[in-house]
């Protein structure tokens, strides 16, 4: 019996990850970077010279983990980050775990593979209203053919990175000043409010991209892309506006999640409700609300 080729592997291994994703044991996100990755590990090894899953060797498997990237300029980054490396090296190893467990392979070339250790979390920005207010006057620019307004609106209400690439105008009601998000990987479908200043950039943005053509219209992300790639757009349209406003530097890197807390500090300072955060965020669990909200408690559940 012929030696299958990685991509031999991959449309039958990617038959299992869907199945999982189907079960709910893995997300169908996670499926979507695996194949992409194992597609990049199959033109990385062509350029060595190798197509057969068995002849990927635990050094061509750590180079293409260590393998120079492109950002989304195309830009050459010479080292990865952290986060790129690991993904690479779980999508590598998950394809052969359930390559051998096919009986397409005996190899695991990652199984010596040492594990890339994680940067230690970066303190919040703790954003102040006035900064958010910042962050909103520097938003507007260009509105509302630019999207930067319309994606500061969806964090502001409550919505993680991932829900913001996937919300399009049909999850807007404007009358009621509200917004409906499917949820995520990590949190629960919901609807919720808008401010007056979320209603107005959204209103200028849907009408904006009406005009374009029938609705609905995704309304920070193109329509095309990839959840994943959605959601890493959110990132860098952000990253976009905290730069603008002067308020992310070197010394002080500003992210979407800061936005994420500012919301559940607003909201547990207005209602006093821990499960009034975690209702507005999508959570399923109070200790993650309560890590937003900066909010310390006991393990039993007693607020310190």
């Amino acid at each position: 019996m012929a030696k299958p080729t990685i991509k031999e592997a991959l449309l039958q291994v990617s038959r299992v990850w869907k199945q999982l994703a189907w079960d709910g044991v893995m997300s169908i996100d996670t499926v979507d970077e695996y194949i992409e990755v194992t597609e990049r590990l199959i033109d990385f090894a062509r350029a060595h010279q190798i197509s057969r899953l068995d002849d990927v060797t635990p050094t061509l498997a750590e180079a293409f983990v260590n393998a120079p990237g492109h950002d989304r300029h195309r830009g050459i980054i010479p080292t990865p980050a952290g986060g790129t490396r690991r993904q690479r090296r779980s999508a590598v190893t998950s394809l052969f775990t359930h390559a051998r467990a096919l009986g397409l392979t005996k190899a695991a070339p990652m199984v010596d593979s040492p594990s890339i250790a994680r940067s230690p979390r970066r303190p919040g920005a703790d954003l102040q209203p006035h900064e958010v207010a910042r962050l909103q006057f520097h938003s507007e620019r260009g509105m509302p053919a630019t999207r930067h307004a319309a994606l500061l609106a969806l964090l502001l209400a409550g919505f993680c990175s991932a829900e913001v690439g996937a919300t399009s105008s049909a999850d807007l009601d404007l009358v009621a000043g509200s917004v409906h998000t499917n949820g995520s990987t990590r949190t629960l479908s919901r609807t919720c409010p808008l401010d007056e200043w979320g209603v107005h950039v959204l209103r200028l943005r849907a009408a904006h991209l009406d005009r374009r053509g029938p609705a609905p219209h995704p309304l920070v992300a193109s329509a095309t892309s990839a959840p994943s790639v959605a959601q890493s757009s959110v990132g860098a349209g952000f990253g976009d506006i905290a730069r603008r406003s002067g308020l992310s530097t070197h010394a002080r890197k500003v992210e979407p999640r800061d936005i994420t807390r500012y919301v559940a500090r607003k909201i547990l300072n207005e209602t006093g409700q821990l499960s009034a955060v975690a209702r507005r965020l999508g959570l399923s669990s109070l200790d993650v609300a309560a890590g937003l909200a900066d909010l310390q408690w006991h393990a039993g559940g007693d607020v310190v």
